[in-house]
C-alpha cells in the first residue's frame, strides 16, 4: 500500500497512462491515444515505476509486454478511472442526447428479463450513447424477506450500482422507492403438459418441480405455501437462474412457479405455456430504488425517472396476458 507521502505525489494522468500502455501494449500507440508523445509516455512510465517499485513494461520487438505486478494493478486501475469518470461525468449538466455515461442496474435475472427489451428500446431513440450495466444480484439465502435484500441495499450504499430493482414494498428512509409494478406467479410448463390440460392442486403436488435457486437449495417459498395446507412436492432439479429455467420447462415435464411477468415476455420464444397456480401465491410489488444521495445525480434521477416511465408505457407490464386455464 502506497505511504501517505507516496499518495500525495501521486498523479492521476499516471493511471491514465498505465492503462493506456496496457490495453494498446505498444507506448507509441498509447501516446497517440493520449494525444501525447512516446517521449512523454515513457517519462510518466518512469515515474509510475518508481511509485509502484516494478518495471511494470517489458520491452520487446513487437512494443511492450506487462508484468505479473502490472496485469494484478490493471482491474483496480480500471476500476479505479471509471469511478473518477463517473464523478466527473455526475458533475456536469446531464443530457441524455449527448451522455456517454455507463450506468449500473442490479437486479435480479427474472425482473432485468423483463425490463431491459423496453428500456433499452427507448435509449436507442432517446439517448443512443448511454450505455449499461446490469449486475445480478439475489436475495441472502433463506432469510424473510424484510431482511433477505439488505446486501443489495449496501451495494446501493457503496454505490456498486446506480439503481436496483428489487421485488420489495418499501425501503429505509434514506432511499427513494418507486412501484414499477406488481408481480405474481402463475405455472410455467411445456404446451401439452398434463398439468396444463386438467390443472389441480393433487396433480400439481404430484408434479416433478422446477426451483430457481443459485444456492441449490430446494426449498421455496412455494413448499411453505403447501406446507401451510399439509401438503408437500417433490422438487427434481435446481437451476441458478430463471431463462435456464425456461429452456428446460419447454423440454422437459418440469413444472415451475414463474414470475408472470417473466412467463408472458419469453413464452412464445421458449415455447411454454402458463398456468393459474391452484392456490395462492405470493404477490410482490417490483420497485426501482436510489439512495437520497445518488439521487442528486442528475444522470441517475433521469435513469430512475425513465425506468419509472418504461414500466408504465410496457404492454407486457401494464396489460399482462392472462394465464391460460
Amino acid at each position: 500500500m502506497l505511504k501517505s507521502a507516496h499518495l500525495a505525489r501521486a498523479d492521476l494522468n499516471l493511471l491514465v497512462l498505465f492503462d493506456a500502455v496496457f490495453e494498446a501494449r505498444h507506448v507509441g500507440r498509447a501516446a497517440a491515444r493520449l494525444n501525447l508523445t512516446p517521449s512523454a509516455v515513457s517519462h510518466g512510465l518512469g515515474r509510475l515505476r518508481r511509485l509502484l517499485n516494478d518495471p511494470l513494461f517489458l520491452r520487446t520487438p513487437k512494443g511492450v509486454v506487462p508484468t505479473a505486478r502490472a496485469t494484478e494493478l490493471a482491474e483496480p486501475i480500471a476500476d479505479i478511472l471509471a469511478r473518477a469518470r463517473s464523478i466527473v461525468a455526475a458533475a456536469e449538466p446531464f443530457d441524455a442526447a449527448r451522455s456517454r455515461r455507463r450506468f449500473t442496474l442490479g437486479a435480479p435475472d427474472a425482473l432485468a428479463a423483463v425490463f431491459l427489451p423496453p428500456l433499452l428500446a427507448g435509449l436507442r431513440e432517446s439517448a443512443p450513447g448511454v450505455d449499461l450495466g446490469v449486475r445480478q444480484v439475489l436475495p441472502e439465502f433463506r432469510k424473510p424477506t424484510d431482511s433477505a435484500w439488505e446486501p443489495t441495499l449496501a451495494g446501493l450504499d457503496a454505490r456498486d450500482f446506480d439503481v436496483a430493482i428489487l421485488p420489495v414494498p418499501r425501503a429505509p428512509a434514506r432511499f427513494v422507492s418507486r412501484t414499477l409494478y406488481e408481480e405474481d406467479f402463475v405455472i410455467a410448463t411445456r404446451p401439452g403438459h398434463p398439468f396444463a390440460r386438467t390443472p389441480s392442486l393433487d396433480r400439481f403436488c404430484q408434479a416433478r418441480h422446477l426451483v430457481v435457486s443459485l444456492a441449490g437449495d430446494a426449498h421455496g417459498f412455494v413448499d411453505d405455501v403447501l406446507a401451510g395446507k399439509g401438503l408437500t412436492r417433490r422438487v427434481a432439479l435446481t437451476v441458478p437462474n430463471f431463462t435456464m429455467a425456461l429452456a428446460l420447462i419447454a423440454e422437459t415435464d418440469l413444472v415451475a412457479a414463474l414470475p408472470r411477468q417473466l412467463v408472458a415476455r419469453y413464452a412464445r420464444r421458449f415455447a411454454v405455456v402458463s398456468t393459474e397456480a391452484p392456490l395462492p401465491l405470493r404477490r410482490d410489488p417490483i420497485s426501482v430504488i436510489a439512495t437520497k444521495a445518488a439521487m442528486m445525480d442528475a444522470g441517475v434521477a433521469w435513469l430512475f425517472d425513465r425506468l419509472t416511465e418504461v414500466a408504465k408505457a410496457d404492454a407486457t407490464v401494464r396489460k399482462p396476458k392472462r394465464a391460460r386455464k
